[in-house]
């Protein structure tokens, strides 16, 4: 028969474990980081190119396009799958751009969590 464990105080070292108190308050420290990264990450603003700077197309470290520009000499009306194809590389481009924004922003918060950060849910993680 196993003896009755006395009930463990608030800030007491739990069995096995580290201080329950301050694993909440580290977890709420952390949760507020993540919340602050990703509330930069969405006004951050990366850009990508195609064409030798033709067309410029603007994304927020988040991934949404708030911006594209098209160099008038890149419009050939007779042309107008190539222009499509410069469009979507150059989001492509912003896109891995905001990719990098968001693993240099987010990665060291996910080192903090014991390399977790991928089951919690969250982008770019």
């Amino acid at each position: 028969m196993v003896p009755d464990q006395p009930d463990q105080q608030p800030g007491q070292q739990q069995p096995g474990g580290g201080d329950l108190s301050s694993l909440l308050q580290q977890a709420q420290q952390m949760q507020s980081r993540l919340l602050q990264a990703q509330e930069e990450l969405s006004r951050a603003e990366v850009t990508g190119s195609a064409g030798g700077g033709l067309v410029h197309a603007t994304v927020t470290g988040g991934g949404e396009v708030v911006g594209l520009r098209i160099d008038p000499t890149a419009i050939d009306p007779d042309d107008p799958e190539g222009l499509a194809d410069l469009v979507l590389a150059a989001i492509r481009d912003a896109n891995r751009a905001a990719g990098e924004l968001q693993q240099k922003t987010m990665g060291p918060l996910a080192e903090g969590l014991g390399g977790m950060g991928g089951g919690l849910g969250l982008p770019g993680l």
